[in-house]
């Protein structure tokens, strides 16, 4: 397996944790609420913080970080860490109906988006990128919420990873960008 889609199934991986809180509503089982969720964010912020500072620091070297990590990553947080950073802003700052597609914008439409743009970084995203993440936001949030929301939000996944700022030299990294841009446009247009 290629080392993108190795990536990619990674990253799609995590919606497995918003996937069972769906279904344990749905089913009303009542194990994994939406405050087990937040602990389980919290544990894995926690956990992923001191791999970052051992492997940045303490020279922590494990095949997982050479299989998963992208070059310009050895000296500088790690997309993953971001990702789950973003993932436990957004679970503790908003409720699920704004929390889970912003989750699955990042879990499930990021990976699409990487796939369509063949690893290119650019600037810009070409187009067909940029619409190909819209969508697939936009078809992750119309069942949580309402289509002008679901817009808002695809909107911003799709502007947080088809664009990429730099500061200081460092491009702002998508994976920290997608769910945080997204919840706070939805929640943002639900407010109104």
């Amino acid at each position: 397996m290629s080392f993108e889609i190795r990536r990619r199934a990674v990253h799609a991986s995590g919606a497995i944790v918003p996937g069972a809180y769906l279904l344990d509503a749905h089913y009303e089982v009542g194990l994994v609420t939406w405050r087990v969720v937040q602990a389980l964010a919290v544990v894995g912020l926690v956990v992923t913080a001191l791999l970052e500072a051992a492997r940045l620091y303490g020279g922590l070297e494990h095949a997982i970080y050479e299989q998963l990590t992208r070059e310009y990553e050895q000296d500088s947080v790690a997309g993953y860490a971001l990702y789950v950073l973003s993932s436990t802003v957004v679970v503790l700052a908003f409720r699920p109906q704004i929390a889970v597609p912003a989750l699955f914008m990042l879990m499930l439409a990021d990976p699409v988006g990487g796939l369509l743009s063949s690893g290119e970084l650019r600037t810009v995203a070409r187009p067909r990128v940029l619409v190909g993440m819209f969508l697939v936001s936009f078809a992750l949030a119309y069942p949580f919420v309402p289509p002008l929301a679901a817009a808002a939000g695809a909107g911003g996944a799709m502007v947080a990873d088809g664009v990429k700022p730099r500061i200081r030299g460092h491009v702002i990294d998508d994976n920290l960008t997608i769910p945080i841009l997204a919840a706070v446009l939805m929640w943002a247009v639900l407010s109104l």
